[in-house]
């Protein structure tokens, strides 16, 4: 079988980037986005929902998640534009617990990041503007819903853009400090 993606490790355990194979030609490009047979033995799941975003530049949208027993894993690629993708290891009993990890994720790089359980996930949107989509392990369900004060200072996330453009309902989550045991 010709590998048709790239798989790399982050500092959060479980967390990857994937990259596909690109082939270009003077008509544009093909890639495959996603190869299940290629992506299980790294534990993807099967996804049961594709969300879609569009924001304009220096939204912040998160660090958000759900919590068990309708925890969501995500996949997530841009579309068009460009991101800096922030995922926090919410997971009390992780050796990174509180950190986080940072990718560019773009229409013109390809990347990809899975997200399984047990993370917050949040962007900032770095371009003009930004089309993000999302292939989720369950259906959102809005009791479930969480998320993280995005300025929190203890977990000092640098989300790349001068001036931040966060919803109300952003700016009432919680410090990570008073997040509670979730994971």
């Amino acid at each position: 079988m010709v590998v048709k993606l790239q798989v790399a490790e982050t500092n959060l355990k479980g967390v990857l980037v994937i990259t596909p194979l690109v082939h270009r030609d003077e008509r544009g490009y093909f890639f495959d986005s996603y190869v299940q047979p290629e992506l299980q033995k790294y534990g993807l799941p099967d996804f049961v929902q594709q969300s879609q975003s569009f924001s304009r530049q220096g939204v912040v949208r998160g660090p958000h998640f759900q919590r068990p027993p309708y925890a969501q894993a995500k996949l997530v690629r841009v579309l068009q534009g460009a991101i800096l993708d922030i995922v926090v290891d919410i997971q009390k009993d992780s050796p990174t617990y509180g950190q986080h990890s940072t990718i560019k994720l773009s229409a013109a790089n390809f990347k990809q990041l899975f997200i399984p359980e047990g993370f917050a996930h949040g962007f900032s949107v770095l371009s003009k503007t930004a089309t993000v989509l999302y292939n989720l392990s369950k259906v959102y369900n809005p009791e479930a819903e969480g998320g993280i004060y995005p300025i929190d200072k203890d977990l000092a996330i640098n989300w790349g853009v001068p001036t931040m453009l966060i919803s109300e309902k952003d700016k009432k989550w919680p410090l990570f400090s008073h997040l509670g045991d979730v994971f």
